[in-house]
């Protein structure tokens, strides 16, 4: 029976089963799982058969958060890691192997970044950044052996909404998936597979998960995309010594492409998600429909009641008519687009003033918690990129990140105005003082 998202949020890949039909998914806090018989073992490890055998690469309480991840993003297979960054590097690793090329947009977090412009480059992968809002740019970046686009729904932290649609159709054009990460939008707010995506990736730890108290990424494979080209996609479609000269393909189907992420990169590198974290983060996720909803109306709240502060040059957010995303935004996240907004202080000066200021928002690089956070992220989530980086990401050392919580919003509003008010006071006083 197809289900909407609040009843997957809490129903999708558990039903009470066993002697004691517990509630709760059961947390199997286990690294290895005894064989019926040494011809199950064989089967199992040769991956002609479906099952556990070491919990580096599958556990029963793992895969029912694998399987609620993949119904909410309306995916075929889904692969649970230790984090949000190993989730992206291992989606893009299996599909560059080696040394390939992958094409990104300007406008990602800042620890993405990191990882495509340093390690990636340690592994022979170039990366080519993209204006994420130019549809011309993603096609003249395209190079013989580009094997992934790579783009957040909702950028981190501008909140620029990506044009799915058009970007998945270059991609496609030129048989090339599209890899999205879905972390500040969660799916309650978008699911990219919907628009033309072909892979989804997570940061479990924040929306998801909710709470800030567990790590965790996920990989969601729509299981569409056409990976045949035994010469371009060798390591899904060709035979392969380590399959007993099989390819992944022909083994399993439309599932191909997540048992590479699974059976060699999660197997060979490690980032397995603990047992309890995928607890942790199934518990989140039952009530992130509530809390969705509720960060949407502070959000909307504080917008409309700072959009006038003094304090504040600009707000960063979709939902206002000056965003460069907002009639994008009415088609694609009619919804909202998650937790975050930034907001651009009328001079830099400010920067330190108002956040040492704040009395109930922490300062914290984190988003998608029950807390409200701030962070600056010139100086702390995005502070190694470049210049050009950040003018290329549309960020200034002006420009704070606000991952709203389940506060009142009226305290949040307040906490804000008063930190405003104050740094604006100060900054004033010398002024003041010298005309007297």
């Amino acid at each position: 029976m197809s289900q909407r998202q609040g009843t997957d949020a809490v129903h999708a890949g558990y039903r009470p089963s066993g002697d004691f039909r517990p509630m709760l998914p059961p947390l199997h806090n286990c690294a290895a799982y005894q064989f019926e018989s040494h011809a199950e073992a064989i089967e199992k490890f040769a991956l002609r058969q479906s099952g556990f055998t070491y919990s580096r690469t599958g556990n029963p309480t793992v895969a029912i958060l694998e399987q609620r991840v993949a119904a909410l993003e309306g995916g075929a297979q889904a692969v649970a890691t230790a984090s949000g960054q190993s989730a992206v590097a291992l989606s893009l690793l299996a599909l560059t192997q080696g040394p390939k090329h992958i094409v990104v947009s300007s406008s990602l977090y800042g620890g993405t970044v990191d990882l495509f412009t340093d390690t990636f480059s340690d592994f022979g992968i170039r990366v080519s950044f993209v204006d994420q809002a130019d549809p011309a740019a993603w096609a003249g970046a395209i190079e013989e052996d580009t094997r992934a686009f790579f783009l957040e729904s909702v950028s981190n932290p501008l909140c620029t909404v990506a044009d799915l649609p058009a970007i998945s159709a270059i991609g496609h054009e030129h048989n090339i998936p599209v890899v999205v990460d879905n972390t500040l939008a969660t799916p309650l707010n978008i699911r990219p597979l919907d628009f033309g995506a072909d892979i989804v990736v997570h940061s479990a730890t924040k929306g998801l998960a909710g709470h800030g108290s567990v790590l965790g990424g996920v990989v969601v494979d729509s299981g569409k995309f056409d990976f045949s080209d035994s010469t371009r996609w060798p390591q899904i479609a060709a035979p392969r010594v380590r399959l007993n000269n099989a390819s992944l393909l022909e083994r399993h189907g439309s599932a191909a492409y997540a048992m590479l992420v699974r059976s060699k990169f999660l197997h060979d590198l490690g980032p397995a998600l603990a047992p309890a974290s995928a607890q942790g983060i199934l518990t989140g996720i039952e009530t992130l429909p509530v809390r969705a909803a509720h960060v949407q109306r502070s959000v909307s709240t504080l917008i409309q009641e700072l959009a006038d502060h003094p304090g504040i040059a600009a707000i960063h957010h979709p939902s206002l008519p000056a965003h460069p995303s907002h009639e994008l935004a009415k088609k694609l996240t009619p919804k909202g687009t998650g937790c975050v907004l930034a907001i651009e202080l009328a001079h830099p000066s400010l920067v330190s003033p108002v956040i040492d200021g704040l009395q109930l928002i922490s300062l914290a690089a984190n988003v998608g918690d029950t807390r409200t956070m701030v962070a600056h992220p010139a100086t702390m989530t995005h502070c190694r990129l470049s210049a050009e980086q950040l003018l290329a990401a549309g960020l200034n050392t002006s420009t704070l990140r606000i991952s709203v919580g389940l506060e009142d919003p009226a305290d949040l509003l307040a906490d804000l105005t008063q930190a405003l008010d104050g740094a604006l006071n100060r900054a004033l006083a010398p002024q003041t003082q010298g005309a007297s």
